[in-house]
């Protein structure tokens, strides 16, 4: 069933909502949004994507009106280097609204994969752009399957649940909670951020981890966060070691 979106833009007055049948992907509308000048949090989203981006060049699975594909653009007064910090507040975001939402029990994998049961629900994604910042969010919603590769990592809120969930009450409160927790970052700093992942992810300390590298795969225990949100990791000969990117899994 399609999204209503018009009951969206009345739980959000002023805010900019468009909607769409089907694009490539919503990261390319939202940056041409954001190079016209539009407002700070304008959201636009799409029933399906053609060409769905994940991370490290990734193609992400966008079924029709299954999940929620949309992008929000961010006009935060951030350095660059705060970027990874900021993808953590967007996970914190989406992941309060899961739970409150659904009911579920969702963890956050560093730096950016909501999860649910062992299994990646949804993916974030920032770019910057045009003096504002792109945040793309696919959320796995009422998907039944996947394809066959990303079968035994991926699931949905429906898969983990056991029944399906509107989407509209969810993009609301996602949309909401991004609004909080970005606003946490600019008021309280980093630290608070930084504090609010480590004690919302069972990831960042105490657990071993396989941190895929290209070629490479590092293995340790997580040590917590550094002051710019970057994962220590012991190493089992152990040398610590800051990690800057790389797919973190359970060993």
């Amino acid at each position: 069933m399609a999204l209503d979106v018009d009951q969206v833009i009345e739980r959000h007055p002023g805010r900019l909502v468009l909607w769409m049948e089907r694009t490539d992907s919503t990261m390319i509308d939202a940056a041409r949004l954001a190079a016209s000048g539009c407002p700070h949090g304008t959201a636009v989203g799409a029933e399906e994507q053609t060409a769905g981006q994940g991370r490290l060049g990734r193609p992400w699975h966008s079924e029709k009106e299954s999940g929620l594909y949309f992008s929000v653009v961010l006009r935060v007064n951030r350095a660059p280097e705060d970027l990874p910090v900021l993808t953590m507040a967007v996970g914190l975001a989406v992941a309060e609204a899961v739970a409150e939402s659904t009911g579920l029990a969702v963890d956050l994998r560093w730096p950016n994969d909501v999860m649910a049961g062992n299994r990646k629900v949804c993916g974030i994604l920032l770019q910057q752009h045009h003096q504002a910042i792109v945040c793309g969010i696919g959320l796995n919603v009422n998907q039944t399957h996947f394809p066959a590769e990303i079968a035994q990592t991926a699931a949905s809120l429906r898969i983990q649940a056991g029944r399906p969930f509107e989407r509209e009450p969810l993009l609301s409160s996602i949309l909401e909670s991004v609004d909080r927790q970005v606003d946490i970052l600019q008021s309280q700093g980093k630290g608070a951020l930084l504090r609010l992942f480590s004690s919302a992810s069972s990831y960042v300390n105490g657990r071993r981890v396989v941190v895929d590298q290209g070629e490479t795969q590092l293995r340790g225990t997580t040590a917590g966060l550094d002051e710019n949100g970057f994962l220590l990791l012991d190493l089992d000969d152990g040398r610590r070691t800051l990690i800057l990117a790389g797919g973190v899994r359970p060993e």
